[in-house]
């Protein structure tokens, strides 16, 4: 488990990093979203120690990270801006990643770029952005570490290749129980694997909740009335936006869907749709519900 209290980072007069808190739950993937600028890099630097903080408190597995050395057989960060040194080949840095991780798994790593149809022999250096991003996420999850830091997870990975990277990387997690903190400024990138997300905003972070939790409480309908009807008829429920175009409104609640279909059935609608909302239109409605434009948060 990581737990985060009252961190703060500056850069000079930009306070980055104010106060954050956070609980991360071991053998989750945890998803970071926010602007770029945001201070998501700032954090996984800062956690795998090649940045200092300036206050605060970070543990893990109930150990204060103090000296990262102590830990960094455990840790694996992939940053934004990847380096590879000069003529190395895929198999060159697997040698490399196994000197520094003692589990190093190669063949888990050929493996995984020969169903990537990465060629080992070839220089690194001649690779496109995608194909580097797809190597260094190789050579992370062969380390078998305990916590995995992934920046940008997949940028410049086209989505097929993505879809098999999440799908990997899920089975990473299930088979080691491996915590893994996943950023990115585009929400759509990590709704459908990660298990819990935070939105991180002036230094801190503004919303989290676990997604099944988020998914559930929160719904999107379409009704119509025999009689005419606005949004005071649903004065009693818990209404984020209303909507209604001639006879048929559409409604976001939040709150128990169950109790909530009862209470509109006696309403004797027309017509009465329930419809799936996606991760982006949650938060958007969330964080207008705290008095925050989403767009201008991430």
């Amino acid at each position: 488990m990581i737990k985060i209290e009252g961190l703060d980072k500056s850069f000079g007069t930009k306070k980055v990093l104010d106060g954050l808190n956070c609980n991360i739950k071991t053998g989750s993937i945890y998803g970071l979203i926010g602007a770029n600028g945001a201070g998501k890099s700032t954090l996984l630097r800062i956690i795998m120690g090649v940045f200092q903080k300036d206050a605060g408190r970070i543990e893990i597995d109930g150990k204060e990270l103090t000296d990262v050395e102590e830990l960094k057989q455990k840790l694996v960060y992939v940053p934004d801006d990847l380096y590879f040194f000069k003529n190395y080949t895929i198999k060159d840095m697997a040698i490399f990643y196994s000197k520094l991780y003692p589990n190093f798994d190669m063949d888990y790593a050929l493996k995984l770029a020969e169903k990537l149809k990465l060629p080992v022999k070839e220089k690194i250096q001649n690779f496109s952005k995608g194909m580097k991003r797809q190597v260094a996420l190789i050579c992370a999850l062969a380390t078998n570490a305990d916590y995995l830091f992934f920046d940008e997870t997949f940028d410049g990975v086209d989505p097929v290749v993505r879809n098999f990277l999440k799908k990997t990387i899920a089975e990473q997690m299930t088979k080691k129980e491996t915590t893994i903190i996943m950023t990115s400024h585009n929400l759509r990138e990590l709704e459908d694997i990660c298990d819990n997300l935070g939105l991180l905003y002036k230094g801190g972070i503004l919303f989290e909740s676990e997604i099944d939790s988020l998914k559930t409480n929160m719904f999107k309908i379409q009704i119509s009335l025999k009689d005419n009807f606005d949004e005071k008829t649903f004065q009693n429920f818990n209404v984020l936006h209303f909507k209604k175009v001639g006879s048929v409104a559409t409604v976001i609640l939040k709150g128990d869907k169950e109790g909530y279909e009862k209470s509109l059935q006696e309403l004797n609608p027309v017509i009465l749709d329930f419809l799936p909302l996606t991760l982006e239109e949650i938060f958007i409605y969330e964080m207008g519900a705290l008095g925050y434009e989403f767009e201008e948060i991430v």
